[in-house]
């Protein structure tokens, strides 16, 4: 199997499955000499820990990271970062029962299809349990970007037909709720509309936000390494997410051009000289960071995994029902939130790198 590593400069590998003994992460591409400890890492680990509430699965994983390579005395040595988690509450038998069916919505058909055979214990490699590593890597490329400035903050914007007033926006109600949510009054109807769900065995989709400030100008191409290219691929290749939108996003085909240019003036307090009066443009321009907020959602469905009745087929091709048993998150998009924070923060740190290393005009000698 390959497409496994993330990331050119800053490359990220990930291994393991959902019910195996453990899974883990190398990090290639890391500065030298930074300080890094596991509790640097297990804090967005502790984020996105399972089990914290009733909204989310109740697999009881502690996720505890143990650093097994790339730091001497505390700090990095420039090379691969060796990281690895041990699982801890695999129940297997939860899928015995479904193993010669196909879950609806899963990848489980496709991966049969493709590779001959699959593990059926939660999806295996396909499951969501291999978003701890790339957390785990995220946290490494924020404090990598940390030093830069840049801070990076997500939050749950939307969770099915609920939303969330943007004039009670508060970044400091994120970390105070389950949901991630910036608006206390939203998070209380995200309560309600989750134990409707759980009661009658259903799930939800929601919309999340990550916003990225601090950026500098000019990281990302504009052909084919394109900023916001690598952010949308880095997003959508999360679990259960189907789309991805950069700024104004979807709502610049219904609009005008006098709407959505990002108009400038002058404006000598900053380093490049001039300001944008508005950032429909999400901090992204022909592919380029321009300095301001780079703003970025993602939709993720709803769970496939319910306890409702669903026709499907079995492995040898004949016609069955399933209802999934075992431990589900009733909402997927609540514990992505951290996974969509490691994935900007991922793309940021490679595309930091890659500046760092051809910006600017040559200013040798020409012989």
């Amino acid at each position: 199997m390959s497409g496994n590593m993330f990331g050119k400069m800053f490359r990220m590998i990930t291994f393991g499955e959902s019910h195996g003994p453990e899974i883990g992460a190398v990090v290639d591409g890391c500065p030298a000499g930074m300080a890094l400890s596991e509790s640097d890492i297990q804090v967005d680990l502790d984020r996105r820990r399972p089990g914290q509430s009733r909204f989310t699965t109740q697999r009881r994983e502690d996720d505890l990271v143990k650093i097994v390579s790339g730091v001497f005395e505390g700090k990095t040595t420039g090379t691969p970062i060796g990281l690895i988690i041990e699982n801890q509450d695999q129940r297997s038998r939860d899928y015995t029962e479904i193993q010669d069916l196909f879950r609806p919505g899963h990848a489980d058909w496709t991966y049969l299809k493709k590779y001959g055979r699959r593990d059926y214990r939660g999806g295996g490699r396909a499951s969501a349990r291999e978003t701890a590593m790339r957390v785990a890597s995220g946290a490494i490329a924020r404090k990598v970007l940390k030093a830069q400035g840049v801070q990076i903050q997500g939050c749950l914007i939307a969770m099915g037909p609920e939303r969330v007033d943007r004039e009670r926006w508060d970044w400091g109600e994120v970390e105070k709720n389950p949901f991630f949510c910036p608006d206390p009054e939203a998070a209380v109807r995200f309560e309600a509309l989750l134990d409707a769900c759980r009661s009658r065995g259903d799930s939800v989709g929601a919309m999340l936000e990550v916003v990225a400030k601090g950026v500098g100008v000019g990281w990302g191409e504009p052909v084919y390494g394109r900023l916001d290219a690598d952010l949308a691929g880095g997003m959508m290749g999360i679990n259960a997410v189907k789309s991805v939108e950069i700024g104004a996003g979807s709502r610049v085909a219904s609009g005008y051009g006098s709407q959505f240019c990002d108009e400038m003036v002058v404006d000598g307090e900053r380093r490049e000289g001039v300001r944008f009066l508005t950032n429909h443009s999400g901090g992204i321009l022909g592919g380029i960071s321009n300095g301001d907020d780079i703003v970025v959602r993602l939709a993720v469905k709803p769970t496939p995994s319910i306890h409702t009745e669903l026709r499907t087929v079995d492995t040898f091709g004949n016609p069955r029902t399933i209802k999934t048993r075992g431990r589900h998150d009733p909402c997927v998009g609540i514990r992505a939130v951290p996974v969509a924070e490691a994935m900007m923060a991922l793309v940021l740190v490679d595309h930091y790198l890659r500046h760092r290393a051809c910006a600017g005009v040559f200013s040798g000698r020409d012989d």
